[in-house]
């Protein structure tokens, strides 16, 4: 017995045991893990929501818009004229006379790590242009794609 008190025929006086009893240990594990394995589906959130449409306008885009582009060789242009990465904030300065609230938009190659992306964007805002919006190509969503057709088995075609 694990927890039981040892007696030796030769000595009257009782022993202590020395040993850690580890089943109510185990036991107790169990139990938690138990808990948590079913207590931890229950915690996540599922809950369906209707969200209310905007009624807000789409913003308008300015009329002559200023495109920053990072190219795949990491390259930096301001509209079609090619700029260094130290020469960026005067030529920003000089594109829209000094007004740090104008927007900048910036398109980058699909080839482009995502850390010259961040450097470039960092530059800018060092420079106080802190109106950044991302340009990306629209798509229509994808139409799902019908199943093959299942032949039964053996057919021979």
């Amino acid at each position: 017995m694990a927890g039981g008190i040892r007696h030796n025929a030769s000595d009257d006086d009782l022993q202590e045991n020395h040993e850690i009893n580890v089943t109510p240990f185990i036991d107790v594990m169990l139990v938690l893990l138990i808990i948590f394995m079913v207590a931890a589906p229950l915690a996540t959130v599922d809950i369906n929501v209707d969200l209310p449409a905007s009624t807000a306008p789409p913003a308008t885009r300015p009329e002559t818009p200023l495109f920053l582009t990072l190219k795949e060789n990491h390259t930096i242009a301001i509209v079609n004229d090619t700029v260094t990465k130290e020469t960026i904030g005067a030529f920003l300065d000089q594109k829209t006379q000094g007004d740090k609230e104008t927007r900048v938009f910036l398109r980058a190659d699909r080839a482009v790590d995502y850390g010259a992306l961040m450097d470039l964007m960092n530059t800018l805002r060092d420079n106080g242009y802190l109106k950044i919006a991302l340009v990306g190509l629209e798509s229509a969503p994808a139409a799902p794609r019908a199943a093959p057709a299942a032949q039964p088995v053996g057919s021979a075609q």
